[in-house]
């Protein structure tokens, strides 16, 4: 015989649905077999889940009010053959019936029942918190340390899972905070911030520092790229604050698709100590620059 369901969870029949929530989220936490390692803990779990997935959705709870367990077994009514009709519903794999004494309406007529069957008691718990936390510690979650450049271009790294050694390749485009599957293990990637790169989804952001006659009468600067240094042309006048984009120069998604740009904010360096010399030409170029 099944526990009533309102046992289960301790609330009494009248209980609200927050009450029914907070009922939930105590015994749900207290004997998720993640924390609690007692040998009973897997079924307690199941059976809370069943009874919360029952009493939280108002139509499931007025359908097990109505007809207590009988509800949710296929083909059995919750009443007994006799005078009157009976009224079926069905709804995937099962079926709902009714029997009215004497003359009666058709119950189910608006119902709208919404049964698919239990769900996965796990899967329950992560909708209600949020957080598929406790069952992803199910499979053993390793963290891994690497450069921003490794990140980008992709490599291979040997880590040790469980005192054995295992090679393990790093798809280009990882990102830092994401995790890889390998099976047996999940592989958490932290990623080493780069002082040269930042980077903005798929595209890349440098900055270039240029001196003040670079940017008046242009010229050809070498700029870091994700794949090695890049020869830029420097246009006469360039401001500083000017962005320069370099298509396809950014991180190929590890999905595949095209590759983010790499974007060069230029700015300008000024100087902040002139010799006498240097002060002279400054004035002069200031006069000129004046007319």
């Amino acid at each position: 015989m099944k526990r009533d369901y309102y046992e289960i969870l301790g609330v009494s029949k009248d209980a609200s649905a927050e009450e029914i929530k907070r009922a939930y989220r105590r015994l749900a936490l207290q004997w998720h077999p993640d924390r609690n390692k007692s040998p009973e803990a897997e079924e307690k779990f199941k059976e809370i889940n069943e009874a919360y997935e029952v009493l939280s959705d108002p139509k499931k709870r007025r359908a097990y009010d109505q007809f207590g367990h009988a509800a949710f077994e296929p083909g059995a009514g919750p009443f007994g053959a006799g005078g009157g009709k009976t009224y079926t519903y069905r709804q995937g794999p099962f079926t709902y019936t009714y029997t009215t004494f004497g003359e009666g309406t058709n119950p189910f007529e608006d119902f709208d029942f919404s049964f698919e069957g239990f769900s996965d008691p796990f899967e329950i718990f992560e909708r209600f918190f949020g957080s598929a936390g406790f069952r992803r510690q199910r499979k053993p979650v390793y963290r891994l340390e690497i450069d921003f450049l490794e990140a980008v271009n992709g490599c291979e790294k040997e880590i040790e899972i469980k005192g054995r050694k295992r090679k393990v390749k790093i798809p280009a485009g990882i990102n830092d905070g994401q995790r890889i599957d390998f099976g047996d293990f999940t592989l958490l990637v932290d990623v080493r911030p780069s002082d040269v790169f930042t980077r903005e989804g798929n595209d890349i952001l440098v900055t270039k520092r240029i001196d003040y006659p670079t940017a008046v009468l242009g010229g050809v600067v070498e700029i870091p790229t994700i794949k090695g240094p890049l020869k830029l042309k420097i246009r006469p006048g360039t401001q500083s604050g000017t962005l320069i984009r370099l298509r396809g120069k950014g991180v190929t998604p590890p999905q595949g698709g095209s590759p983010g740009d790499e974007y060069v904010k230029i700015e300008i360096d000024v100087p902040s100590h002139l010799n006498s010399e240097g002060k002279r030409l400054v004035r002069e170029l200031r006069k000129v620059l004046g007319k």
